[in-house]
């Protein structure tokens, strides 16, 4: 059975081992277990797991195992989405789909109506995903990013 539930940072050491494993998903220094703290104190009730409540879990919450995660925040405007991630036995099941609208339902209930998600060009299953669910490519803009800090991984 699977049960979506909050992401707390007890689930933190998972999530962060399928973000590693997930081709076409870069883990960096910004989803180190201080930033991912403070992005979930930061964004409460939007981020959320999926698990499997019949697996056995040798070294996970009690809860279940961690197959699926969606993290999520906000600007005060638009709403977004960071790692959504399904493991690959788990796929097709509508797992992602769900955990998306989680998200996008807890955004709502703030008044966040519009939402987005940065997709690397060369992950073709993700892009293919989000626009097999309605969400538009955008083309009228580009997106530019400045980093301050020595680490390049930030």
């Amino acid at each position: 059975m699977i049960k979506i539930a909050e992401m707390t940072m007890g689930h933190y050491d998972v999530v962060s081992e399928l973000m590693r494993q997930t081709p076409g998903v870069t883990f960096r220094s910004a989803d180190s277990r201080e930033a991912t703290a403070a992005y979930l104190t930061r964004n409460p009730g939007l981020s959320f797991v999926a698990l499997d409540t019949l697996a056995s879990n040798t070294d996970e919450l009690d809860e279940g195992r961690v197959i699926a995660c969606a993290m999520c925040g906000h600007d005060g405007r638009r709403g977004y989405l960071q790692h959504v991630i399904v493991l690959p036995d788990y796929r097709n099941r509508g797992i992602a789909t769900a955990l998306v609208d989680r998200c996008l339902s807890s955004l709502e209930t703030i008044g966040i109506f519009k939402t987005h998600i940065d997709v690397q060009i060369d992950n073709e299953l993700a892009n293919a995903y989000w626009i097999g669910r309605g969400w538009t490519k955008r083309s009228e803009i580009n997106r530019y990013s400045f980093n301050r800090s020595s680490d390049p991984n930030a």
